[in-house]
This record gives C-alpha cells, sequence and structure tokens, in this order.
C-alpha cells in the first residue's frame, strides 16, 4: 500500500513539473510574439523534449518580440530563433512549429 501511494506522489509531481515545463514554453512563445493558439500547440509538444539550458534560451526570445503581438509568423520567428545558436533548439522548434501550423 505505501509503495503505491509513493508511486502516485511521484506520478503527481512528475505531472506538475511538466505543466510547469509547458507553462514556461507557452510564455516563451507569446512573448516572442506568436499567437496563443501556435504557443499553446507548440509548447505541449515541446516542454519535455528541452533541456534546463534549452528552456532559458527560449526564454531569452522573449527579445525578439515584435510590436504586434501573435502577429509573427512561423518563418520570421525561427529566422529570428537563430539567435539562440542552438542546433538541437532550433530543429525541435522548426519541426513542431510546422506540425502545429498544419493543425491549427
Amino acid at each position: 500500500m505505501r509503495a503505491v501511494l509513493v508511486a502516485i506522489t511521484l506520478l503527481a509531481v512528475s505531472a506538475s513539473a511538466c505543466a510547469s515545463r509547458e507553462t514556461r514554453v507557452r510564455g516563451a512563445l507569446l512573448n516572442a510574439g506568436l499567437s496563443p493558439p501556435l504557443a499553446s500547440c507548440m509548447a505541449e509538444r515541446m516542454a519535455d523534449r528541452l533541456s534546463v539550458s534549452q528552456l532559458r534560451r527560449l526564454q531569452s526570445l522573449s527579445s525578439l518580440k515584435r510590436e504586434n503581438v501573435g502577429e509573427l509568423t512561423v518563418g520570421e520567428f525561427l529566422e529570428r530563433a537563430r539567435a539562440v545558436a542552438d542546433p538541437e533548439l532550433l530543429l525541435v522548434m522548426s519541426t513542431v512549429s510546422v506540425g502545429c501550423r498544419i493543425a491549427t
């Protein structure tokens, strides 16, 4: 019984950590200028694929924000995202953005 409680607790902690990561990714994408639907889709797919350092780099993209929030195209976003100089992060963002663009 105790082992089951420990397993449930670990799963709950893991789920909340994932949600926190997804929230951070979504916030970073919104701050960079992506539309809310696209940012949500991308965050859901990217959250568990990024390291802590990649999350920090992603959050640094908020400095790329344009005045018209939510109007940044995927192509413009990826062009500006090259500034993070992380090929793996750029690859994840590229593949996820294409899938989300098709889905939204």
